[in-house]
């Protein structure tokens, strides 16, 4: 007689075995007809899973996030089942879910097309009415094997066949497709109401690019189609904002194959650049860190010793000169231990706050560059402390007030935190490491802030927390980390003196904010759409003549603006004032002044704000007044 314990510490009994669905039933009909799945002692199960013996179920609907993954996973499944049905001597592979959707790769005679989208996506609709039930069969695996080689699936017999021999796989059947997969799947087809399939892909079988290129059909699915709508349009405002598209069309900077993964920065660019650099440096300095500057270039030897070369190497870009090897570094902290240890350090002299804005380069793969976003050279707002372990707390304390004060310059409010705790690898004490995670945790606890745990996904030398934005239309960037580190500065040999005359190890923390500047950079242009505020505007105002007539007054305003440290532009073409206006608002510039006889006449400007707005005539006086009571402070 099975006792079953409910989320909510409630408990019932049944006379034997039980599966999800009926104790869906017993609890209400409303649970039972929302019922996808379940979850047995945390493990996920589908609705047709037994229940013995005690144990800890809870229902699992649309509304939890494993409801929402199992329908996606169902979705890929739906979709192979109507490529097969449309297509039958294409083969199906695999199928996952991914972030926000799915996708299934297919080997197949020629190219899907977005037409042919179309009527897969009409067919999957149409076996989601039919609304098969979806059920769970096992088999061992040879028997597995032979049924997909039966069947011309040599993919999948494949993939059965590299599991090891003696073992059961679990097959799902709707209606007369049969797929292999761990499942958990929805009840029937008919659950799944709302998908779109969105574009196709070149894939290699085995994400091996010496096997066969597959077609990747990828596609979303939601629970509701308000929710699709939203993710649509989310898509269509992404795609409008485009980092790439905007850097070409704002002048920002460029990419070409010659220098594959690194960034050709234009004026406008780099004038963003300088703005963020130099404000991160006053923020830097006013919190304590000294700024330095380490070689792009270090012997072999320190990247073994700090373990890069044996763990990291295949990212890192390496040379040869004189009989030695060298790396160009892919990060900076070995480079601030050298710092670190050059001169005896005394317990007084920590905490010490180094920082650099230093240029680093990884060997990505090609496939994963993406504009400015992923990159092989790029520049960190890096910094490490080193500190006494009971210093840890407070320097993590500081770090969250500086990085809150930074984002919320940026225009960033919303973020999301998670502190990643020990690794099933790691190095220290299980003691160490408890101090460390509460350490981290009661910093974000002392600052009232809401966190989440992301268990097992700290670094092998400790616990990190991990910042993450959310930008104007709801997308989430992974910025800024503060990582605990007790293994480097050890390997390195930083040491220092402590109050009782002892050599020691310090603690060495990890951080940054912005995380790396390029991409920092792009997701800044993303969420404004270009159109960046007043203080980030590579150029702040243009100054505009109507005739040949205001040209000495129009130089003079530029000049005046320019002596109260804006950036300005004059535009005295012998074009049509009109023309110039579109063509200035298309390179979305904060202000324009406009100079007319009028103005010239009242010595004021007539000024318009980007998008359009007339301010009508003003001195140039109170125009700088108002430009810079836009500034955050201290810019």
């Amino acid at each position: 007689m099975p006792t079953v314990r409910l989320p909510d510490g409630a408990t019932r009994e049944f006379p034997g075995p039980v599966t999800i669905a009926e104790i869906a039933s017993s609890i209400g009909p409303g649970l039972a007809k929302a019922a996808l799945a379940g979850k047995v002692d945390g493990q996920l199960v589908d609705t047709s899973f037994t229940v013995s013996g005690d144990c800890n179920v809870a229902i699992v609907t649309a509304k939890d996030p494993e409801g929402l993954d199992v329908i996606r996973h169902s979705t890929a499944h739906l979709l192979a089942h109507a490529v097969k049905e449309l297509f039958p001597e294409a083969q199906v592979t695999i199928g996952p879910v991914i972030e926000s959707g799915f996708y299934y790769d297919f080997s197949y005679s020629r190219s899907f097309t977005p037409d042919d989208l179309v009527v897969i996506e009409k067919r999957m609709a149409e076996i989601a009415s039919r609304d098969f039930a979806v059920s769970r069969e096992v088999k061992a695996r040879d028997e597995a094997v032979a049924y997909f080689a039966s069947i011309g699936e040599r993919y999948k017999a494949e993939i059965i066949g590299s599991i090891p021999a003696g073992e059961d796989v679990s097959l799902y059947r709707q209606g007369d497709f049969v797929d292999l997969c761990r499942g958990p799947h929805v009840p029937s087809t008919g659950r799944l109401k709302v998908f779109k399939l969105m574009k196709v892909a070149g894939a290699y079988w085995r994400g091996d690019s010496r096997n066969e290129m597959l077609q990747r059909i990828y596609g979303t699915a939601w629970a509701a189609k308000p929710d699709q709508d939203a993710y649509l349009h989310m898509l269509e405002e992404a795609e409008k904002r485009d980092h790439r598209k905007l850097g070409r069309q704002l002048e920002l900077f460029h990419v070409q194959d010659d220098a594959p993964g690194m960034v050709f920065w234009h004026p406008n660019g780099w004038a963003i650049w300088q703005q963020i650099e130099q404000y991160m440096r006053r923020a830097l300095t006013a919190s304590g860190y000294r700024e330095v500057k380490t070689p792009q270039v270090m012997d072999r030897v320190l990247w073994e010793r700090s373990g890069h070369w044996e763990n990291y190497r295949e990212h890192m870009f390496t040379t040869h000169s004189e009989h030695r090897d060298y790396a160009v570094k892919p990060m900076n902290c070995p480079g601030h231990v050298q710092i670190f240890n050059h001169g005896l350090k005394s317990y007084r002299d920590l905490p010490l706050r180094l920082a650099e804005f230093g240029s680093c380069h990884r060997n990505e793969p090609s496939g994963a560059l993406h504009g400015i976003m992923r990159v092989r050279g790029f520049t960190q707002d890096d910094a490490h402390i080193f500190c006494r372990e009971d210093q840890v707390q407070g320097e993590a304390a500081d770090f969250i007030d500086l990085l809150q004060r930074i984002y919320a310059d940026f225009g960033f409010h919303d973020i999301l935190i998670k502190l990643s705790t020990r690794p099933e690898k790691r190095i220290g004490s299980d003691e160490v490491w408890d101090r460390a995670e509460a350490a981290l945790g009661a910093a974000l606890d002392a600052k009232g802030l809401a966190w989440e745990t992301n268990p097992g996904e700290g670094a092998f030398y400790g616990p990190k927390i991990e910042f993450s934005l959310k930008d104007s239309i709801g997308r989430v960037w992974q910025c800024g980390t503060l990582q605990l580190d007790f293994a480097l500065p050890g390997r390195l040999g930083a040491e220092y003196v402590d109050e009782d005359n002892t050599r020691k190890v310090p603690v060495m923390l990890h951080r940054a904010i912005l995380g790396s500047l390029e991409r920092f950079i792009g997701i800044l242009i993303e969420n404004h759409a270009g159109a960046l505020p007043v203080w980030l505007a590579p150029v702040q105002v243009v100054v505009l003549n109507i005739s040949a007539a205001q040209a000495a007054y129009t130089e003079q305003v530029v000049r005046t603006l320019r002596a109260a440290g804006l950036r300005v532009e004059g535009d005295l073409r012998n074009e049509k004032i009109t023309f110039k206006i579109r063509e200035h608002s298309l390179m979305k510039l904060p202000y324009q002044l406009v100079i007319g006889d009028k103005e010239v006449a009242a010595e004021q400007v007539a000024v318009r704000v980007r998008g359009g707005q007339d301010l009508g005539q003003m001195p140039v006086d109170e125009f700088i007044r108002r430009l810079r009571s836009e500034l955050p402070v201290g810019v």
